[in-house]
């Protein structure tokens, strides 16, 4: 029977009969497992668990679950969305290789490229986001991996996703997305011919700001090099990490739509805020790659840009040090409504960022809309005072 993401959501990883009826796989603090016999030893590492940096029953209920809502062939779970992103690098990349990465990825993602693979013989570059099929214009002989992300990080760009896949699938060069935004509720990469799906786990699949959890899934055919990958680099998720991911992935076909609403209600709001010179959410026609957003997305989560006229560092402290509900912080997908005041420019080199005034990122959280919008009314009207 073919069971819809809500009952896949709720029940995927749940083994209540191997645990006295607990619906919860409980967390397994595990490091060392021992042997029996010297027969059993022989068998690792093909025995279901044999360390536990390799697996233990409590991540393998998450990454089943997660595979399951991904439609991935398997997934594993990292220590958080940076090394899940790392894992999905390396997986596929060495010394004289070649990755593209679009220009709007995550910042510690790019910094990490900057750091770690260069230094150890990695050709690394940044292509336009909206580039579309033409990224095959990039394409070297060494070329072994294009990195996507959609939305991108602070700017909101959606790519063309399906037209940079199939370039990249017609030259034989693997493809991996950063998926934390949309998740698998509103976005499925694997479905769409993407090999490899990211997420920090951190943000929405966990959801209570609590935890530090990344997933890499993958189809058939890219999994070994990337279950490979995280071994070797050590990366695992906690016990604890791993059961409150799990536990969740129970409530996110909930969760998601209400930051969805609240989102979509404040986004049109601020649009037609004096202040605001330009909204960025993939929802709405201001934002590049609406028309993707559309092809590609089921839907959009709590997460969105806005660029405000303003430019003077002591009016933007004045906003944003004044806020009553919304507080500054460097992560989204929780219960609670951030800003975020980065600004993208410094870090854009295939695509100058030319846009003039202050950027600032929201993550509208799980409070009353009207609420929140009173705060940011607040907000806004320090700008002119």
């Amino acid at each position: 029977m073919i069971k819809k993401q809500n009952t896949i959501l709720t029940h995927a990883g749940s083994k209540p009969a191997e645990y006295h009826g607990a619906v919860n796989v409980p967390p397994h603090r595990m490091s060392t497992i021992v042997f029996n016999t010297y027969e059993e030893f022989e068998k690792v590492p093909n025995v279901p668990f044999s360390y536990g940096r390799a697996g233990t029953p409590t991540s393998a209920a998450f990454e089943e679950a997660i595979a399951k809502i991904e439609g991935a062939y398997k997934s594993v779970a990292t220590c958080s969305g940076l090394s899940a992103i790392l894992v999905a690098l390396l997986a596929f990349a060495k010394q004289g290789d070649h990755i593209l990465l679009t220009d709007n990825c995550y910042g510690p993602g790019r910094k990490s490229c900057e750091e770690i693979l260069r230094k150890f013989g990695v050709e690394v570059e940044y292509f336009p986001p909206m580039i579309g099929g033409d990224v095959a214009k990039l394409f070297q002989p060494n070329t072994k991996l294009v990195f996507m992300e959609a939305p991108g990080s602070l700017t909101f760009e959606v790519q063309d996703i399906g037209a940079i896949t199939e370039a990249a699938r017609h030259a034989g060069i693997k493809t991996a997305i950063d998926n934390s935004w949309g998740t698998p509720l509103f976005f499925r990469p694997i479905d769409l011919g993407i090999d490899v799906s990211v997420m920090a786990a951190t943000k929405y699949i966990a959801g209570h700001s609590d935890v530090m959890l990344g997933v890499v899934s993958t189809n058939e055919e890219a999994w070994k090099p990337v279950k490979r990958a995280a071994l070797m680099l050590g990366l695992c998720g906690g016990s604890e990490e791993l059961y409150l991911g799990t536990r969740g992935l129970r409530t996110l076909h909930v969760r998601l739509p209400h930051h969805q609403k609240s989102a979509l209600d404040i986004a049109a709001w601020l649009q037609q805020q004096p202040q605001v010179k330009r909204l960025l959410h993939p929802a709405f026609p201001s934002c590049p790659g609406h028309e993707n957003w559309k092809k590609y997305y089921t839907g959009s989560t709590g997460t969105f840009g806005i660029i405000l006229h303003e430019t003077r560092r002591e009016k933007i402290a004045n906003m944003l040090d004044g806020m009553e509900i919304f507080r500054m912080g460097f992560s989204w997908g929780g219960f609670e409504s951030l800003l975020f005041p980065e600004q993208p420019k410094p870090i854009r080199t295939a695509q100058k960022w030319d846009e003039t005034g202050f950027s600032l990122r929201l993550h509208i959280g799980l409070e009353d809309a009207e609420d929140l919008k009173a705060d940011l009314a607040d907000g806004l009207k320090r700008l002119g005072s």
